[in-house]
């Protein structure tokens, strides 16, 4: 039987587009996979979308909570991994909708030792309103329905949404960590484990994702490029509240300069949290 996948799909208050998100897991060829949303303090109605998708989606679905208390994705994500089960971990987030071979594609990609990044198309503003309003399945478009969106403007480029077998040529790149998006990011689990997960230091929007990618770099871990086959469509939205960001450059800056491979409150940090006692203001329900 083959490896069972999870993916871990990040949301915070847009129904709209996690139920978008579901459907294209709901329609992949390949089923070996989990879904866990790592949901970041949204309100009831996530849970509520959630447990309504349970019974629909086919695959093992998980709602991981915590309570709202600012942007900690990198936490997140952490509690997510902690309740996975899969070999991989694919990370994408809550408002990408994937083609129906998302998951066989990188499952096709996963291999010890590398990670792989992939990119996405971005639909425009009006478009992805009329997506979620007109209950639209982009995901199920052909190439030349795509040609025709790009050439309206409705998405912003073509090439994420084209396969083409790159094979050796995805390998020409290991050390690129600038591109690397958590957003569209598969990491092998005893990979995870090594650098001990993202980094909850990071709060607030940016730069979490460029410090585990250069942490597993550092560790020895190279990068794939999953363009050309692991694309999703990605719904437009306003840009996040980057106050924070300065911050988080510094803690980037500070990882550049050392040679710390392991997160500073990682993935252990965490569990041992949750052996003393899980806080009433974080859940998984299965």
């Amino acid at each position: 039987m083959a490896e069972l996948i999870s993916v871990i799909v990040a949301t915070y208050n847009r129904v709209d587009a996690l139920d978008a998100c579901l459907r294209g897991f709901s329609r992949q060829g390949d089923r070996q996979f989990e879904v866990i949303v790592a949901d970041d303090g949204s309100r009831a109605d996530t849970m509520e979308l959630v447990a309504n998708w349970r019974g629909r989606i086919g695959v093992p679905l998980t709602h991981v909570w915590h309570e709202d208390s600012g942007f900690r994705l990198a936490e997140i994500r952490n509690r997510a991994i902690l309740a996975s089960r899969g070999a991989t971990c694919v990370f994408v987030d809550g408002d990408c909708i994937p083609c129906r071979d998302y998951v066989a594609a990188h499952r096709a990609l996963a291999e010890p030792g590398w990670f792989v990044a992939g990119n996405r198309a971005l639909l425009s503003g009006p478009f992805t309103e009329k997506v979620l309003r007109d209950h639209l399945e982009p995901e199920r478009w052909g190439a030349v329905r795509w040609l025709a969106a790009c050439m309206r403007g409705d998405i912003n480029r073509l090439a994420p949404l084209l396969r083409l077998p790159l094979g050796p040529l995805r390998k020409l790149q290991p050390a690129n960590w600038r591109s690397a998006r958590g957003g569209n990011l598969a990491i092998r689990r005893d990979d995870l484990e090594r650098v001990d997960g993202f980094d909850a230091a990071f709060s607030g929007w940016g730069r979490e994702d460029s410090d585990i990618v250069l942490r597993l770099m550092r560790a020895g871990v190279r990068r794939k490029d999953g363009r050309f086959a692991t694309g999703v469509l990605h719904l437009w939205h306003p840009e996040s509240d980057r106050s924070r960001l300065p911050g988080n450059d510094a803690r980037l800056d500070e990882v550049m300069r050392g040679d710390r491979i392991r997160a500073r409150a990682g993935l252990t940090a965490l569990a041992a949290t949750d052996i003393a006692g899980a806080p009433d203001s974080a859940r998984a329900v299965r």
